[in-house]
């Protein structure tokens, strides 16, 4: 028997310096809403059974666990950078914004 497909979307705002939280989630047809939702915004969709079994006991609002911070931060990087986002203090060696998307 095939599992139910499951879906968590997180929610970070760099600049309020609280850890990300789950924004949504759900099951079926919702986690596949959320997926297209996602992927229609052009939002990184990532997928790891293993952090969505880590993930899945938190109600939308709460904020992602200490032992999560890592794996979740270096997604957040990877997704800003396909997208082509830098932080703002990056600066080449003439004090100028660095920018991926050129």
């Amino acid at each position: 028997m095939e599992q139910e497909k499951s879906a968590i979307a997180l929610k970070y705002d760099a600049a309020s310096g609280k850890a990300p939280e789950v924004s949504a989630k759900g099951t079926g047809k919702v986690a596949d809403d959320i997926v297209a939702m996602a992927e229609e915004m052009g939002i990184y969709v990532h997928r790891d059974p293993v952090l969505l079994k880590n993930l899945e006991n938190l109600k939308e609002g709460e904020t992602i666990p200490k032992p999560l911070f890592l794996i979740i931060s270096e997604i957040i990087a990877y997704s800003y950078f396909l997208q082509g986002k830098t932080p703002e203090m990056w600066r080449d060696s003439q004090g100028v914004h660095v920018n991926m998307k050129g």
